[in-house]
């Protein structure tokens, strides 16, 4: 088995931005959705990530589609098309919005699920075969300002082995 990786640093001044990567991985996962993703991060903005102002994703995004699509919106367009969601965060005030959404829609019984642990530091973001993980919050200054480093990997037992620890850490202990 081949595994890919990645390491990429981001700035405002380089054409290599983490919110495109997040896009791609987040839109590929729509497409075939299954399995678990999870975000893990201290600081996670609503940040826009989808311009669908032309219609170019419609197909993806199914019905109602938006003109922008948010975080929180692929997130809960994941966990209604069949993948278990799982976000891992701080209960602070510049998360609150975010936190507001996916609450409503863990309310609606999908397959979503939010986990406060103030003590949680790591950065990344998971799903079946891929991962992202480095400096960056997911945040509007951390997908698309700060100098970040971040890496990408595609490796279904890394990925997997992630997922297994974030289960026992989260799921398990039920923080």
């Amino acid at each position: 088995m081949t595994v890919l990786r990645r390491t990429l640093r981001t700035n405002a001044r380089s054409a290599l931005r983490a919110d495109s990567l997040i896009r791609t991985a987040l839109l590929a996962q729509l497409a075939d959705p299954g399995g678990e993703v999870w975000l893990v991060s201290a600081w996670i903005s609503d940040v826009d990530l989808v311009d669908n102002s032309d219609g170019s994703f419609d197909l993806l995004l199914g019905e109602d589609t938006p003109l922008r699509c948010r975080l929180s919106d692929l997130l809960i367009r994941l966990a209604r098309n069949g993948t278990a969601v799982r976000v891992v965060t701080q209960k602070a005030p510049a998360n609150a919005v975010f936190l507001e959404r996916l609450a409503l829609a863990e309310s609606k019984g999908m397959n979503l699920r939010v986990f406060l642990d103030e003590n949680i530091h790591e950065k990344s973001l998971v799903g079946p075969g891929w991962m992202f993980s480095g400096s960056m919050n997911f945040t509007r200054n951390g997908l698309a300002r700060n100098k970040e480093s971040i890496t990408y990997i595609l490796d279904e037992q890394a990925a997997a082995q992630a997922v297994m620890d974030y289960q026992h850490e989260w799921t398990a202990s039920g923080v």
